[in-house]
C-alpha cells in the first residue's frame, strides 16, 4: 500500500483511497478559485468574515472574567478593510488561490476524542407502525398543511389538499415480504424524510446483506421524483469511503427505488436529542471539540464531491450518521452539478445559504451549511429558522462564543451574509477548523497548562524569537511561508540576499511579478525603511484580489515598524478573521495590543498561543509576564514564567525572572527559598547565579532580623538564623569577588563581604 501524499495525514491508500483522510490516490484536491473584481481603497471597519457583534471576547484568560464581558474582546478592536469590505459589493467574484497545500487528516485528528456510537441490530430500527405524523405532514405543491385531525376525526394519509387541489400521499408503498427487482425483499420501514420512504431490505443475491430501499414519500410530486432520480444519478458517480455507496436503482408497480448500503449507526441530530432527553427536555449541546471533531471527519467527503463538480445543497445534522468511532454523509436526495441552473433546489430553512434563491447553490453555500450545521451541535440555536435564520447569535449573549473567541471566528467566515467572504474551499475551512481544534482543546485543559505539542503550519512559519523585556518587533513575528504552487516560488527560493536594499533589487527583476513576488518585495521594502514603498505594493495586491489576506499580514508589518499600533491592531484583526485556526495572528495582534495599550485583549491572545503550540509558547509566557508585571499580579507572572519549557533556549532567563520575582515579593523564607529552587538544574552564568543567591540571603537575613523564622526553616540548604545566613552571604560575596573583572569590583566585594560576616570575641 502507498502512502498518503497528504499533509499531516499518516493513512495509506486502499483501493484509490487513503484509509484515514479519504482523499483520493493521486488526487490534487486543487480548491476551485475565482476572479475578483478589484476593490476600494482600505479602511479601519470591521474584518470581513466578521459581523458586527455586541464583543467577540478572546479566549477565557487564566484570570476569571464577569460572563459577557467584553473587555478582552479582539473583534472590539478596528479591522483594517478586507473582502466584500473593500469592494463595497454584496456579490463579487473572489479571485483566492489555487494552492493544494491546505489538504490534511481524522475523526478527532489525534487531537481529541469521541465517544463511539453503538451499531445497532438493523431489526431494532423498523418502526413499528409506519407513518407520517401529521404535525409534518404539508402540500408539495402550495405548502399548507394536509391529512390533519378533524375533531375526533383522524387525518387521512392520502387524499387532496383543501388548498390547492394538488394530491398527496403518505402511505408507504412497501411492505414487509414484498420483493422488489426480483432480489431486495422488504423487511420494515426504517424512517420517512422529506424525499421518500426509507426501507430495510435483504439483498437475497449477495448474502443477505442488509440493504436500504428509498422511495417517494410522495409519488406524486414531480420534484421529488426528479429529486430521486437525480439521487440515483450522482449517486451511482460517487465512490468515496465518506459517503453513503450505491449499489442500484429498482422500479417496482411504477415507482422507482434506490438501493444503497445500509448505514446502522447514530445521526447527530440523534444524538443531540438523546442528549436532550437524558437532560429532562433541556438542549444539551455538544462539547465544542466534539462537534468540531464530526464535522471535521466528513469534510473530505465535501472536498471529493466538489472536485467533482457536485454540491451537497443540504447538509445538517440529520445526515451524518455515528457508526461506531467513524462517520458517514448520506441523504444526497439535493446533490446536484456546479452548471446546473435548472434543477429544483433542495435545502433546509436554518441551514440555507442567503443567497441561494438568488445566486443558486455554490461551494460557498455548502459552506455555509457546513457553518450552520456546526452552530447547531454547540448552541441552544432557538431563533435559527426566524430571528438568527442568516446570522449568529451575539457574542455576548453565546457563552460557547465568549469562551472559544476563535471558534466564533470560523463561525463567523463560514457563515458570512457575503458568500465571497467565506471559505474558498473546504481544504481552506479544514485546515482552519484543525487550527481551532488544537485551541479549543488547549482552553479546556485549563489555566497554567502549557501546550506539549506543536503543529506545523502550512501559511506561516514557526516564531523563533524569545524577547522577555519588550514585545516583538514587527521583523521578530512568525513569516509567511511561500506557497510551493507560486510560479516563482523556485525563483524566490534563489534570492539570498541579506541586504534589504538588494533585495529590494533583486525583487524587482524576477521575470513574473506574482502575488508572491510582490509580497516579499513589500517586506523587503519594510526592511529596508521604504514603508511607502511596501504600502503601494500592498494596495496593488489588494486592488488585484480584495481578499489577499496575506498583504494585510505584510500591511499590519509596516504598521508596527513604522510606529503606528493603532494601525497594526486592524491589519493583524482583519487577518485573525481571515485565518482563525492560525496562532501568528493571534501573535502579532496581541503584540500590536500590548504596544497599543489593549493589555486585556493582549493577555487573552497571549494565554491563546502559549496554551495550544510549544513553538509559541515562550514568546506568549514573555508577554504575558510583561502584562502582569504592570498589574502586580504575581502569581499571574510566575504562571506565565512556569509555561517556558526546559527544551527552549529561553528557558534560563524565565528561571531567573521568576526567581527574581520571587526575591522581590516580599512573602517572607517560602517565596526565598522558591526563588533559590528556581535556578535547580538551570545552567546560568556563576557571576549570574552567585548574584541572585546574594539578593536571596539578604532578604532571608533581613527577614529574620524582623522576627525569628519558624523552627527548622531553610533557605535552600541555607538553616533560617541570622548566624548561617551571614555565614553563607560572606561566603557568596567572596566567590563573586573571586570572579570580578576589575580590582576595585574585588575589593568592593570583598568589603561587602566582611561588613555581612559574623565578629566574634575573643
Amino acid at each position: 500500500m502507498t502512502a498518503c501524499t497528504q499533509p499531516g495525514c499518516t493513512g495509506t491508500y486502499e483501493d484509490g483511497w487513503c484509509n484515514v483522510c479519504g482523499s483520493p490516490e493521486g488526487g490534487g484536491g486543487t480548491a476551485t478559485a475565482t476572479p475578483a473584481a478589484t476593490g476600494a481603497s482600505p479602511s479601519a471597519v470591521l474584518g470581513a468574515g466578521v459581523p458586527e457583534a455586541p464583543g467577540s471576547m478572546a479566549t477565557q484568560p487564566v484570570r476569571e472574567l464577569q460572563r459577557g464581558s467584553t473587555r478582552t474582546s479582539s473583534a472590539r478592536l478596528a479591522s483594517a478593510a478586507i473582502g466584500s469590505a473593500r469592494t463595497g459589493t454584496r456579490h463579487t467574484r473572489r479571485v483566492g488561490t489555487g494552492s493544494t497545500r491546505l489538504r490534511s487528516h481524522r475523526l478527532g485528528a489525534g487531537i481529541t476524542t469521541v465517544p463511539p456510537a453503538p451499531v445497532p441490530d438493523p431489526l431494532q430500527a423498523i418502526m413499528t407502525v409506519p407513518e407520517v405524523p401529521e404535525r409534518k405532514r404539508f402540500c408539495s405543491s402550495c405548502g399548507g398543511p394536509v391529512g390533519r385531525s378533524r375533531g375526533d376525526t383522524p387525518g387521512r394519509t392520502s387524499g387532496f389538499c383543501p388548498k390547492c387541489g394538488a394530491r398527496y400521499d403518505f402511505e408507504p408503498r412497501l411492505h414487509a415480504g414484498d420483493v422488489i427487482g426480483g432480489q431486495y425483499e422488504v423487511v420494515g420501514c426504517l424512517a420517512h424524510g422529506g424525499l421518500g420512504w426509507i426501507y430495510l431490505a435483504r439483498d437475497r443475491n449477495v448474502s443477505g446483506r442488509w440493504v436500504v430501499l428509498k422511495g417517494l414519500l410522495n409519488a406524486d410530486d414531480p420534484d421529488a421524483a426528479a429529486a430521486a432520480i437525480a439521487e440515483q444519478r450522482f449517486l451511482a458517480e460517487v465512490e468515496h469511503p465518506l459517503i453513503v455507496e450505491i449499489y442500484n436503482f429498482v422500479v417496482h408497480d411504477g415507482a422507482g427505488y434506490t438501493v444503497m448500503e445500509y448505514v446502522g449507526g447514530t445521526s447527530l441530530k440523534e444524538i443531540l436529542t438523546d442528549r436532550r432527553e437524558k437532560n429532562g427536555g433541556v438542549v444539551d449541546p455538544l462539547p465544542v471539540d466534539q462537534a468540531l471533531a464530526y464535522v471535521l471527519e466528513v469534510l473530505p467527503a465535501f472536498a471529493y464531491l466538489h472536485d467533482h463538480n457536485l454540491l451537497y445543497c443540504d447538509f445538517k445534522p440529520d445526515n451524518v450518521i455515528q457508526q461506531g468511532e467513524s462517520v458517514k454523509l448520506i441523504d444526497l436526495g439535493g446533490v446536484r452539478r456546479v452548471d446546473d441552473d435548472t434543477s429544483p433546489i433542495f435545502g433546509t430553512v436554518g441551514y440555507q445559504a442567503p443567497e441561494i434563491a438568488e445566486l443558486g447553490p455554490s461551494v460557498a453555500s455548502d459552506i455555509y451549511t457546513i457553518g450552520r450545521t456546526l452552530a447547531t451541535l454547540v448552541l441552544d440555536f432557538r431563533g435559527n429558522t426566524t430571528t438568527y435564520a442568516h446570522a449568529l447569535p451575539p457574542v455576548a449573549d453565546t457563552p460557547v462564543f465568549a469562551r472559544y473567541d476563535s471558534f466564533y471566528r470560523l463561525l463567523a467566515k463560514a457563515c458570512a451574509p457575503n458568500p465571497d467572504d467565506r471559505f474558498g474551499s473546504v481544504d481552506e475551512l479544514r485546515v482552519q477548523m484543525l487550527g481551532v481544534l488544537r485551541e479549543v482543546v488547549a482552553t479546556d485543559r485549563g489555566p497554567g497548562s502549557p501546550a506539549t505539542t506543536s503543529a506545523a503550519s502550512a501559511l506561516f512559519q514557526a516564531p523563533t524569537v524569545d524577547v522577555p523585556e519588550r514585545p516583538l518587533r514587527w521583523d521578530e513575528l512568525p513569516q509567511l511561508e511561500v506557497d510551493p504552487s507560486d510560479p516563482m516560488a523556485s525563483f524566490l527560493a534563489g534570492v539570498n540576499v541579506a541586504d534589504p536594499v538588494a533585495r529590494v533589487t533583486a525583487l524587482n527583476k524576477a521575470p513574473e511579478r506574482t502575488v508572491e513576488v510582490r509580497l516579499a518585495l513589500a517586506e523587503a521594502a519594510v526592511a529596508a525603511g521604504r514603508v511607502d514603498v511596501a504600502r503601494s505594493v500592498i494596495a496593488e495586491i489588494l486592488a488585484d484580489d480584495p481578499w489577499e489576506w496575506r498583504a494585510v499580514w505584510v500591511g499590519g508589518l509596516a504598521d508596527l515598524a513604522a510606529g503606528d499600533a493603532n494601525a497594526a491592531v486592524a491589519s493583524f484583526n482583519a487577518v485573525y478573521g481571515q485565518v482563525p485556526g492560525e496562532l501568528a495572528p493571534k501573535l502579532a495582534l496581541a503584540t500590536a495590543c500590548e504596544t497599543s495599550g489593549e493589555l486585556d485583549v493582549a493577555e487573552s491572545l497571549y494565554v491563546v498561543c502559549a496554551r495550544t503550540d510549544a513553538n509559541y509558547t515562550a514568546p506568549a509566557a514573555f508577554g504575558l509576564t510583561r502584562i502582569r508585571e504592570r498589574r502586580a499580579d504575581l502569581d499571574g507572572v510566575l504562571r506565565a514564567l512556569d509555561l517556558v519549557a526546559p527544551t527552549r533556549g529561553s528557558y534560563p532567563v524565565a528561571r531567573l525572572q521568576r526567581a527574581r520575582a520571587l526575591t522581590a515579593s516580599g512573602r517572607g523564607l517560602p517565596a526565598l527559598d522558591d526563588a533559590l529552587r528556581s535556578l535547580d538544574g538551570v545552567q546560568l552564568g556563576p557571576a549570574e547565579q552567585l548574584e541572585l543567591r546574594i539578593h536571596v540571603l539578604h532578604a532571608a537575613l533581613d527577614a529574620v532580623q524582623r522576627g525569628p523564622a519558624p523552627v527548622g526553616a531553610h533557605v535552600a540548604e541555607v538553616p533560617a538564623d541570622e548566624r548561617h545566613l551571614r555565614d553563607a552571604l560572606e561566603t557568596a560575596y567572596r566567590e563573586r569577588a573571586r570572579l570580578a573583572s576589575t580590582r576595585q569590583e574585588r575589593v568592593a566585594l570583598v568589603d561587602r563581604a566582611n561588613a555581612v560576616r559574623n565578629w566574634t570575641l575573643w
